[in-house]
């Protein structure tokens, strides 16, 4: 990652020590170098949660927008300018639950936006309230007797939509959260990253998960590549987060409602 990607001048940011959102602001980073992208055709698009503060630490141009709101905002970034790479950086209540109607949209027109959810479980910016993506029978402010909805299945919930690439990763696999946001990103069409990451300030401190350090090392035990989930039965997998690949389809224009391009 070239330094010259952050604004200095905002550092140090404002997430608590043994956040997990800045392991994914260097994953995206990475991913961005890597591809080489031209870095003012780059535009980052958040809404409001710790995780939208991201694309403040970096240099590119970015759009601080309401709460749920980056989605469409992105997507009118993207139809006014079809050359820019267009992403969303948003955390798991930001975009699947004020923001799930714009999720489940943006993916059924398959528009081709990069969506990185920093997903933490709970809102951390507000006080450890419960989100979409809260695991049942865990405490938060909101369910201090522990959580008794079902969440989603952010890739799943995604995939249903009409996402063209989807995949998942843990903060602990760091080349393998770069790799799939840098694939996520190179896809023509609509993707999403469910990005796991750790709050240690409320969801690890209500619910006994010790350390910031321990949080982030314990995703190796309960998070299982895709390729190994899929030799096992329900049975093993209870209990377990599968990461990788889930979605990755070729974008076909006249299905997406786009006409066909001219051949040269």
């Amino acid at each position: 990652m070239k330094l010259d990607a952050l604004r200095s001048e905002r550092l140090p940011n404002i997430w608590c020590p043994g956040c997990g959102n800045g392991i994914v602001l260097r994953a995206l980073l990475e991913a961005i170098d890597q591809l080489k992208l031209d870095p003012d055709k780059v535009v980052l698009v958040s809404g409001i949660g710790c995780s939208s503060r991201a694309p403040a630490y970096t240099a590119f141009d970015n759009v601080h927008t309401l709460h749920g709101r980056a989605i469409p905002v992105a997507t009118g970034i993207k139809l006014a300018n079809p050359d820019l790479t267009v992403i969303v950086v948003t955390g798991d209540g930001d975009s699947s639950a004020i923001g799930g109607n714009h999720l489940i949209h943006a993916a059924r027109r398959d528009v081709d936006i990069t969506v990185i959810v920093f997903n933490n479980f709970n809102y951390g910016m507000t006080g450890g309230q419960g989100s979409p993506l809260t695991p049942v029978s865990s405490i938060t402010t909101t369910a201090p007797n522990g959580t008794l909805d079902r969440p989603f299945d952010l890739v799943n919930l995604a995939a249903g939509a009409g996402a063209t690439y989807v995949a998942r990763s843990g903060i602990y696999f760091t080349k393998h959260m770069v790799d799939h946001i840098r694939k996520a990103i190179a896809h023509h069409g609509f993707s999403l990253v469910d990005a796991v990451a750790q709050c240690p300030t409320y969801f690890g401190r209500f619910n006994k998960k010790g350390s910031a350090g321990q949080m982030l090392v314990s995703q190796k035990d309960w998070m299982v590549l895709k390729s190994v989930a899929d030799k096992k039965t329900p049975e093993e997998l209870v209990g377990k987060t599968v990461i990788g690949e889930f979605v990755n389809i070729e974008r076909n224009p006249a299905q997406s409602g786009e006409a066909p391009k001219e051949q040269a």
